[in-house]
């Protein structure tokens, strides 16, 4: 049962609920054909032409407009009651479309003007016809078990997948060294040498002038605390330069006999001096 509406020159906003509350009817109903200056046709035609603003309302006259009108309200009641609601319904739609784009708007109106008011409507049933038609496409999807069945026992499926490298010696070269250049150290730490410092040879050999009693060779000294290979060149060096600075300050005696020769070293406890050969020999 379509609900009263009333529509009176204060109301500034029509009836939201007219044009979302389409009632579908059969082909078989009557309808109401509008024959008057400026149109011809249902009422159905001049309500969606109005939307649109295709057909313009104020050329179009009320007066004949209602007489057709209530003559088919009556002859509808007789039939069928919600048929005729549903005609006041459209009925007053387009008086209430037509006072607004008719009567100026007043400068303290706030409500919309009839040209507002129908650039609304025309926005809201292109909303309404779209989401329409959005709810049939998806009604008329495929449905699974009515239009489309799944399968009872489907079965893993198997990929065979088979590798094929097609590449140039030159690129296979640049890969590898990309995946190198990734993996390689990127922070060189060069470990400290050890190395014998003057002080260090001197402090041994200051230790060991009471055993230089005879001509003793230096390496003879240094064997003890050699402990790998590369400590032999710096352990020599310091120890040579400790050696001849022993010697200028009178502690030590040094000889050697020949270029490339061995070194001898030994205490000097009194003035004279042997020949390294007799020690040798002795």
């Amino acid at each position: 049962m379509a609900s009263e509406q009333k529509i009176n020159g204060n109301d500034t906003a029509p009836m939201e609920a007219l044009w979302e509350s389409q009632v579908d009817r059969a082909a078989s109903e009557p309808s109401l054909v509008i024959d008057i200056k400026g149109f011809e046709g249902p009422l159905d035609l001049l309500l969606h032409l109005a939307r649109n603003q295709r057909v313009d309302l104020a050329r179009i006259s009320v007066l004949a407009l209602v007489e057709q009108y209530l003559i088919f309200i009556r002859q509808a009641q007789a039939l069928r009651l919600e048929l005729a609601a549903d005609y006041l319904v459209m009925a007053a739609w387009l008086t209430y479309l037509k006072s607004k784009l008719l009567i100026p708007k007043a400068p303290g109106d706030e409500g919309e003007s009839g040209e507002e008011l129908a650039a609304t409507l025309q926005f809201r049933l292109k909303r309404l016809e779209a989401m329409r038609d959005a709810a049939t496409k998806l009604i008329n999807r495929n449905r699974l078990g009515r239009d489309v069945f799944a399968r009872g026992m489907p079965e893993a499926v198997i990929v065979d997948q088979t590798n094929a490298y097609a590449a140039t010696l030159y690129e296979l070269l640049t890969a590898y060294a990309s995946q190198r250049q990734k993996r390689a150290t990127s922070h060189v730490q060069i470990a400290r040498r050890t190395v014998w410092s003057l002080k260090d040879a001197r402090e041994i050999l200051m230790r060991l002038v009471g055993e230089m009693k005879d001509w003793t060779a230096l390496d003879h000294y240094l064997m003890e605390f050699i402990f790998s290979p590369t400590e032999r060149a710096t352990a020599m060096a310091s120890s040579f330069a400790a050696s001849l600075e022993m010697v200028r300050e009178g502690h030590l005696e040094i000889r050697q006999t020949g270029a490339f020769n061995p070194i001898y070293l030994r205490n000097r406890l009194d003035k004279q001096t042997e020949p390294l050969k007799d020690v040798a020999n002795g």
